[in-house]
């Protein structure tokens, strides 16, 4: 047990933003998006990065899957439930927090 608790679970009146030293990067070399964080990264599929662009510490969730809804004409439910899945296993491996 590592004794760490777990971040409240982001809903759609969240703003989240990147934690400190954490950003979206593309990689010219390898023509490919990835999170990196201090002593880690994480490949971002193209889901992933559509919804991190997007993140800038001062958007709602709900506003961002309001774009996000508009932008692919997707039933809100079903981007709704896509990002929150997302940003919530982000913000347990630390790499999104609440602003």
């Amino acid at each position: 047990m590592t004794g760490q608790v777990a971040p409240p679970p982001m809903t759609e009146d969240s703003v989240p933003r990147f934690a400190r030293g954490t950003r979206l990067q593309f990689d010219r070399v390898r023509e490919t998006w990835f999170i990196q964080a201090p002593e880690r990264a994480f490949l971002a599929d193209a889901i992933a990065v559509e919804v991190l662009q997007l993140v800038d510490g001062t958007r709602t969730l709900g506003g961002l899957i309001d774009t996000l809804a508009a932008k692919f004409d997707a039933p809100r439910p079903v981007i709704t439930q896509d990002v929150l899945t997302l940003v919530n296993d982000l913000a347990t491996r630390q790499v999104l927090v609440h602003a």
